[in-house]
């Protein structure tokens, strides 16, 4: 349902979640070797996340990536959306042109009710309390 990009950027904000702060900037080299994704394709979704204020980022020798109190804040609806925008939660799951409730795909109801439940956790997990969960339960991201 998300792009690989979507499930970069929810990886990478949950990593500077637990391993970043502002006294504890951490470079997008060091992100991508941890997470094991491509450098320059985190790079500019890093940026889109920075830009929309999901994540915090200082330039220079000690520059680097983290999160802010404001950023532990938002929720993963929040990098969902500011990645693969606010239609993923509506779009036909099978990709059809025209799906609606008066027009439904073969999976419409199904996707539906998978959709509204996905989008209803998405949007009560707020960064912080994920990053808590992660740590205390010692997952790897």
């Amino acid at each position: 349902m998300f792009s690989q990009a979507c499930k970069y950027a929810i990886r990478a904000v949950l990593y500077l979640a637990v391993h970043a702060s502002e006294g504890k900037k951490v470079g997008v080299k060091d992100i991508a070797a941890a997470l094991d994704v491509p450098k320059y394709f985190l790079a500019k979704i890093l940026q889109q996340l920075s830009r929309n204020n999901l994540i915090s980022s200082t330039k220079g020798p000690s520059g680097g990536f983290f999160l802010s109190e404001k950023n532990r804040e938002a929720t993963l609806k929040d990098v969902v959306e500011c990645i693969d925008g606010p239609d993923v939660f509506n779009s036909c799951i099978l990709g059809l042109p025209i799906c609606s409730s008066e027009n439904p795909c073969p999976l419409h109801v199904q996707a539906f009710a998978y959709r509204e439940g996905l989008h209803y956790q998405l949007k009560h997990q707020a960064i912080g309390d994920l990053a808590k969960r992660i740590e205390r339960e010692e997952q790897k991201i």
